[in-house]
């Protein structure tokens, strides 16, 4: 056995007596020490900063000087390395605190069971629901255990709609009770003209090379199993004649990829003045008020984008094999507000037509999406935390 795979054993042993231990002093919180009734903790294993769901609950929080001690730990992914104090950190909040907030996957907290009077909160960090996910997925490639504790210790769970209520109570395999549909906090944004303002000319001076140009935003989903091996085919891009079509036209075209995929997009030298990564930009929201076209194909950024009510189209060739292997909660051809293409020559012929688009199609997808159209999806979670998630206080 040689040096590597000694020291790969040896931490692959140090990262278990961690966790143990870090269950361990769960157990020990949770016993001894009451529940902190004012404590909201906020943990993430996909965000090192605030921003999303987080930022405009704390935000309004903050904004009404309610008496709540609010706690963080944030991470910027699930593979990164815990240190004890970080594990005792987070066994503190989880033991002692009422509510514990989590915004996407967080697998440290799914073999615990959560003490009674603490409500553990899942702020799902994606709007709405069409491509299934968590236990939806039991039987399909790649699909969970159906005996998987992930998810299911959730004693709340927020939504957009009450139509999508029961698509996340089956992908977390919790009761439809548990999931309500107060709104996604950080969609309030779309609501906020002042606030759009201000992000607007903030990306004007990052972004010069938007200046008195119509955007193309085009933000598709992975391929692959997750995290550990996401990617996105560029070859199905024609670089050349996306530049000679709608350069002309004055356009310039944005990649957002999804942080999982690691491969930078192949931008050719020829056309750097055309085509732009802003892939590292973290809040994709923020880049949707610059948007003209969005191009997605099965990503959740479209109910975001939908509330500017603006022009989308959705590049899918593999739309039969993404329907075998993932599935959707809705038929894909329904769901859609915008046309549907499949190679460079659907999509480019869109984009010169995407004047053409009827908004009808657009309205029925938000009725469905969005109980409450109105920039008060923070408020309604603030009130239920005020009211213990009973009768939420209306204006």
């Amino acid at each position: 056995m040689n040096v590597k795979k000694i020291s790969d054993k040896l931490n692959l042993y140090y990262q278990r007596v961690k966790k143990l231990y870090f269950r361990v002093i769960y157990i020990g919180f949770k016993t001894v020490v009451p529940v902190r009734q004012n404590q909201v903790a906020f943990l993430s294993d996909s965000r090192s900063s605030l921003s999303g769901n987080f930022e405009y609950i704390v935000n309004e929080i903050n904004r009404r000087q309610d008496p709540f001690n609010m706690a963080f730990a944030l991470n910027g992914t699930n593979y990164q390395a815990k240190s004890f104090w970080m594990y005792t950190k987070i066994a503190w909040l989880i033991g002692t605190s009422k509510y514990v907030l989590v915004d996407d996957f967080y697998p440290l907290v799914y073999p615990l069971k959560i003490r009674k009077n603490t409500e553990l909160i899942q702020v799902w960090h994606a709007v709405g629901a069409f491509k299934k996910f968590g236990f939806s997925r039991v039987g399909l490639p790649d699909g969970p255990d159906p005996k998987s504790k992930n998810h299911r210790n959730y004693t709340k769970a927020i939504v957009s709609s009450k139509h999508v209520a029961p698509f996340y109570a089956e992908g977390f395999g919790i009761d439809e009770s548990r999931v309500r549909p107060l709104g996604v906090p950080r969609t309030d944004l779309f609501f906020d003209e002042k606030k759009k303002a201000t992000i607007v000319q903030e990306l004007a001076e990052k972004l010069p090379f938007i200046h008195n140009k119509k955007v193309i935003l085009f933000a598709p989903t992975f391929r692959g199993r997750g995290q550990s091996n996401g990617y996105y085919p560029y070859e199905w891009l024609d670089f050349k004649a996306l530049h000679d079509t709608l350069a002309p036209l004055g356009y310039v075209f944005l990649f957002k990829m999804h942080p999982f995929i690691k491969e930078a997009v192949p931008i050719p030298d020829a056309y750097t003045d055309f085509f732009f990564d802003v892939s590292s930009s973290r809040e994709i929201n923020d880049l949707l008020l610059t948007t003209d076209v969005l191009i997605t194909d099965y990503s959740s950024v479209i109910f975001e984008y939908s509330l500017l009510k603006r022009k989308s189209i959705f590049f899918a060739p593999d739309l039969e094999t993404y329907r075998a292997t993932r599935d959707f909660y809705v038929n894909y051809e329904d769901f859609v507000p915008g046309p549907i293409t499949s190679d460079m020559s659907e999509m480019i012929s869109a984009i010169q037509h995407v004047d053409t688009q009827s908004q009808a199609k657009l309205q029925d997808f938000l009725d469905f999406y969005f109980d409450d159209l109105d920039g008060r999806s923070s408020a309604r979670f603030v009130d239920a935390l005020e009211n213990d998630f009973g009768q939420q206080v209306k204006d």
